[in-house]
């Protein structure tokens, strides 16, 4: 397993009892992504984000008045 440096940033409670966390991840080749961590029930989810793509969702989630 690789080693990583991962910090909690906020976790967000959502509708029907699920739950993200979302995380800094730095890898030890210096590469850092968002982690978006879903709870649902038993299952859990992981998508890792580079900074443009996050920044692309970023956008696209925000309200036009915000983007």
């Amino acid at each position: 397993m690789t080693d990583e440096i991962v910090s909690d940033k906020c976790e967000i409670s959502l509708p029907f009892n699920k739950r993200v966390v979302v995380r800094q991840v730095e890898f030890a080749s210096g590469m850092k992504m968002t982690r978006l961590v879903f709870f649902e029930g038993k299952r859990v989810t992981q998508i890792d984000l580079d900074p443009a793509t996050a920044a692309q969702l970023a956008a696209a989630i925000l309200p036009d008045s915000q983007a």
